[in-house]
């Protein structure tokens, strides 16, 4: 947060670490956004006791910006069959230089596998696989996870619950 004497304002981190500077309007609707995304247009504008096409304006303005970067369905995976959750932490093997980008590249072609993290430090990927049971993440794991490149070593930390999972931001 940035404070000035005349007025409080929050920054938001864009990649390529360019700011963008949100007044309490692109706060305010940042946070309805969060709490229900799929609410219409003139829905919110009522809420924010705003015109529709302001508010189209705004959110136009915070996309352009990056700010917001489009709707998602989130999918219970759990609900369609899978039931076990992996996250791998993997050291690799970096000798080679393009270690790194070979090994993400096949890693992105396993569907089994959600999310791929780096990391500075002793671990350098992490990889959250699902699979819909112990014999079909056994076969993940033989077939496609140990043949992907450069990997040094592998420890698996199997999850047994999800105790919070969040990405609303404190706006």
């Amino acid at each position: 947060m940035y404070f000035s004497k005349f007025s409080l304002f929050s920054f938001v981190t864009i990649q390529n670490i360019e700011m963008f500077m949100l007044d309490d309007l692109d706060r305010r609707i940042l946070r309805h956004l969060q709490a229900d995304p799929a609410q219409s247009i003139p829905d919110l504008a009522d809420r924010l006791t705003l015109t529709a096409s302001r508010l189209t304006r705004r959110i136009e303005k915070l996309r352009d910006a990056g700010v917001l970067r489009g709707q998602r369905a989130v999918i219970d995976w759990q609900a369609l069959g899978y039931a076990v959750e992996v996250s791998l932490r993997i050291t690799l093997d970096k000798t080679q230089p393009r270690a790194f980008d070979e090994f993400i590249n096949a890693a992105r072609a396993i569907a089994e596998v959600l999310e791929i993290q780096t990391f500075l430090g002793q671990v350098d990927v992490r990889l959250s696989v699902i699979a819909r049971d112990m014999a079909h993440y056994q076969d993940v794991y033989r077939d496609r996870i140990l043949t992907l490149p450069h990997v040094a070593d592998i420890e698996a930390l199997m999850h047994v619950a999800r105790i919070k999972t969040d990405e609303s931001l404190p706006l």
